[in-house]
């Protein structure tokens, strides 16, 4: 099937398959036009794939993922590789998370602090002239 095909049987645009088989996550045959021509299994894949990036994994941890991949969600099977990479994308995730709750809770100091001094009026007035005080 050429790229246009797969991509109303998959709902994915042709410029997403294209990124994927420049990825290594698709392969298409060339015919002698230069047409890519796709195989059934690539409705499949392109399916793994989607739900592999909906999960938070990098083409390049897909990549490394998909020979391991059963069905369309896909059940991944428990090659050490796959475990091997899945943690490290957990840990990159728990990362990203702690590093985020860190900002959050500096984000809601500063806000609380602004509220807490909020019926002070700004910038400072000096009392006399009803002037904003410089800095």
């Amino acid at each position: 099937m050429r790229i246009g095909e797969l991509s109303r049987r998959t709902g994915v645009n042709a410029h997403q398959l294209r990124y994927y088989e420049a990825q290594g996550l698709l392969e298409a045959d060339r015919g002698a036009n230069g047409y890519r021509d796709y195989d059934e299994n690539a409705v499949l894949r392109v399916k793994q794939i989607r739900h592999l990036l909906g999960a938070g994994l990098s083409s390049e941890d897909i990549a490394y993922l998909l020979p391991c991949a059963v069905g369309e969600a896909p059940e991944l099977l428990g090659c050490p590789e796959l475990l091997a990479a899945m943690r490290s994308r957990l840990r990159r995730i728990d990362d990203q998370m702690a590093t985020l709750a860190r900002s959050r809770h500096a984000l809601a100091d500063y806000i609380d602090a602004a509220e807490r001094t909020s019926s002070e009026s700004y910038p400072p007035f000096d009392d006399v002239n009803a002037e904003p005080v410089p800095a």
